[in-house]
């Protein structure tokens, strides 16, 4: 389901709230622009459908939460309001949980989900979670050199032989020289790192080029560069170079994208509105011609190739993405330009040239492959890309105009470093210390339990200025997470699915359909065999839909017949008004309602009439993926809940047809559930077979346990975080669970805390 963002315009006197519109950066939620006194504040952008945030961008809040807008980019996906007026920040790491645990749990985790207005899905974990967001490292990794060493010292570093076994590419690849298929990204890394493949999210449109599978050594290579702008629908492709393996160039198009254009990122992409406007080439010329173009054993080859393919929109299962053939150290991936400099002696991308040479970028990833196919992993390694890096960074630094030796931040440069810069610390609580290596600007506590880990916070938080910690939980095994999760989406189309009747005999089948389709998108619609009247079973793709079919049809009368309208009784809908006043008050869900019934042209009315509502910001349109076409409901954000409540009370009173309640489901939420797929993913010659009662009741025991210790861990939560001092960023973060039976995703909670009148909560 793809979402549409507008932007609401105001017709009264305060400032412009227009809202951006695209995709890739859709509106925030707007702050009050009144004069007030300056503090740290914090907003998120309404999140595309995927709702995730990735490491790397959550590194990007943090060390702009240490550094402020002066040295580093402002983060890409929220923002934060005068983070020089921050106090602390506090993150929360729930080791060993995942998304599945918080909605399974949901009751459980009362104060988490009441106080934190900004909730984000995080991927699948890697093996080093702690090194990703912080820059914190296992022992048995090996540091890069210090970003202090400079002149002859680092001269000799350079030239001096590193430990080969610790280089990353070596360990992947070995001492040896490897062919061109061992070069290839597995489907298991292509789907780590975003690849559209085929059955992927938001891939269902994708085109596949013409591969068969015949792929050896001898395949032939094609370097592929594309560069984009942003329109209203996002990033959208404006320029493509296909190379061939000789270095010829058979394809370079400029392509007009299909929606309207609000940025050329020209300073990237060299496109201006002056050269793309006489161009009449569409995304599917595009598409046509590549599938005509590429043999069936072509492989592809580019530098962060999953962005290229996406912008495509193509699926091509053979690639060589050389920013991940040279990876460092954790996962670091080195510019092109830095490649193409130390590796191959060459220099590109001037600076005094505008945008990109995507021609001269498709060369270059060719030349590199060509380079590791011919010299081998054990060259590479010997170059030492990571002191390289280092040095090029800190050479930049010290040429930077204006550079007084204040803090500086690195394209690569990890919040630990960043903390480091500024002369602070960082405390690290935990009860899994032995595996991590020591910093001399982290403070580690190691605790003997999670209840020690909060004792301890609440000495040691109010003393740094940068705080991690971190309570540890067993995971649930493997077959009972997978058994959760299915039974978390069999819950969730349970109470998506209402029972109405009796009907008269002869009633008008289509005419109910029609009526209950007014109140949102039905995935099915049965007749029930096994009654004496007519009755119908109706399963809506959205909670709010169904709730709001009990709400307003239980009790009315249609054709002679007074009909109830009620959900099925089962095991998974017996708490089911509980669960739903909980969602409703939600801090996700305050101010934002589900509307139904729209028309075609509810959109253009609703602005027309906007100054009925006070306080509207955003209006969340779910598009049909395949059809394109606009479905017959929305959301409606406002500033406060008690707008949301007045613009309910409007739509009731006018003749709009329409219907409306509050939100019930968080669209992370709904992202998540999608993805769940309806079998457990167990690996080949396992099986899951019905438990035996023993086995059942040991499950439940364990799951009655699991739901205690979220409980207990909410409220130690609640309780430390009432301790801490105005102005506290505060994060919360599930960073999901990994392992050879598959993977669950993270969630992310934040907030800046505010003063506050309440009493600590009694945790334990």
């Amino acid at each position: 389901m793809e979402q549409e963002t507008e932007a609401v315009p105001r017709k009264r006197k305060e400032a412009d709230s227009a809202l951006a519109t695209e995709l890739g950066r859709p509106p925030w939620d707007l702050e009050d622009k009144q004069p007030k006194a300056k503090k740290a504040r914090l907003s998120t952008i309404l999140f595309p459908e995927t709702c995730e945030v990735t490491h790397r961008q959550l590194c990007e809040l943090l060390k702009y939460a240490v550094l402020g807008k002066s040295t580093v980019p402002k983060p890409s996906w929220c923002q934060l309001l005068h983070p020089n007026h921050l106090s602390s920040v506090v993150i929360f790491i729930l080791k060993g949980m995942s998304q599945l645990h918080f909605y399974k749990f949901y009751l459980e985790f009362r104060f988490l989900r009441k106080t934190f207005k900004h909730k984000f899905s995080l991927p699948p974990p890697t093996s080093d979670f702690l090194f990703d967001i912080i820059g914190l490292q296992k022992k048995k990794s090996t540091r890069g050199f210090p970003r202090t060493i400079e002149g002859p010292l680092m001269s000799a570093v350079l030239k001096s032989s590193t430990n080969l076994q610790n280089d990353p590419i070596i360990q992947k690849y070995g001492c040896e020289k490897v062919g061109l298929t061992r070069c290839l990204l597995t489907k298991e890394e292509m789907k780590t790192f975003h690849f559209p493949l085929e059955g992927s999210p938001n891939c269902e449109n994708f085109i596949l080029t013409k591969c068969d599978g015949s792929i050896t050594d001898s395949s032939p290579l094609f370097g592929l560069d594309c560069e984009m702008c942003l329109t209203s629908k996002g990033r959208e492709l404006t320029h493509i170079s296909l190379v061939a393996e000789g270095g010829h160039c058979i394809m370079d198009e400029l392509v007009k994208p299909d929606f309207k254009i609000l940025n050329y990122l020209t300073s990237f992409s060299g496109i201006t509105k002056k050269i793309l406007n006489p161009v009449t080439t569409k995304l599917k010329d595009v598409q046509k011609l590549l599938r005509k173009l590429l043999p069936p054993d072509a492989v592809l080859v580019g530098h962060s190739l999953d962005s290229d393919l996406r912008v495509l929109q193509m699926i091509h299962p053979y690639v060589i993405d050389t920013s991940l053939l040279y990876a460092g150290k954790q996962g670091r991936r080195f510019k092109l330009r830095f490649l193409a400099k130390v590796i191959l002696g060459k220099d590109m991308q001037c600076p005094d040239k505008v945008g990109h040479d995507t021609i001269e970028d498709a060369r270059t990833t060719l030349e590199l492959t060509r380079y590791f196919l011919k010299n081998g992993p054990k060259k590479i390694a010997e170059l030492n890309l990571e002191a390289l890096a280092s040095h090029e960074e800190l050479k930049a630094a010290s040429q930077e105009p204006g550079n007084k030796g204040g803090p500086t931040e690195c394209p690569n440069m990890s919040v630990l470093e960043c903390l480091d810069s500024v002369g602070q610390k960082l405390l690290f609580l935990t009860r899994d210390i032995d595996e991590l290596s020591s910093s001399r600007n982290c403070q580690t506590i190691r605790c003997s339990s999670n209840k020690e880990v909060l004792e301890q916070a609440r000495v040691e938080v109010p003393l740094f200025p940068f705080n991690i910690v971190q309570f540890s939980f067993k995971p649930f095994s493997p077959i009972l997470a997978e058994e959760m999760k299915k039974r978390m989406k069999t819950k969730w189309t349970e109470m998506s699915t209402v029972y109405a009747g009796p009907f008269i005999k002869n009633c008008n089948i289509e005419a109910v359909k029609k009526m209950f389709n007014s109140l949102g998108p039905v995935e099915s619609i049965t007749l029930v065999l096994e009654t004496y009247m007519p009755h119908f079973c109706i399963q809506y793709e959205v909670l709010e839909a169904a709730q709001l079919a009990i709400e307003t049809m239980n009790g009315i009368l249609v054709e002679d017949s007074y009909i109830r309208v009620h959900r099925p009784v089962t095991e998974f809908t017996l708490e089911c008004d509980i669960l739903v006043h909980e969602l409703e008050q939600d801090s996700e869900n305050q101010g934002i309602i589900y509307v139904a019934g729209l028309g075609e042209t509810f959109k253009e009315h609703l602005l027309d009439q906007s100054s009925l509502f006070p306080g509207l910001e955003a209006v969340i349109l779910p598009k049909d993926v395949k059809s394109r076409k606009q479905k017959n409901y929305c959301f409606l954000k406002f500033k406060t809940r008690d707008n949301a409540q007045v613009a309910l009370e409007i739509f009731k009173g006018k003749d709009w047809k329409l219907k409306g309640r509050h939100a019930l489901t968080p669209r992370h939420l709904q992202a998540w559930l999608k993805d769940i797929h309806p079998e457990p993913a167990t690996p080949s010659g396992l099986q899951i077979v019905p438990p035996l009662l023993e086995k059942h009741v040991f499950q439940t025991l364990k799951e009655n346990h699991a739901k205690i210790v979220a409980w207990r861990c909410n409220q130690r939560i609640e309780r430390l975080y009432h301790s801490l001092s105005p102005g506290t960023l505060c994060l919360i973060l599930l960073p999901g669970t990994k392992n050879t039976f598959g993977s669950h995703p993270g969630l992310g909670l934040m907030k800046i805390k505010e003063e506050e009148n309440d009493t600590p909560g009694l945790g334990v």
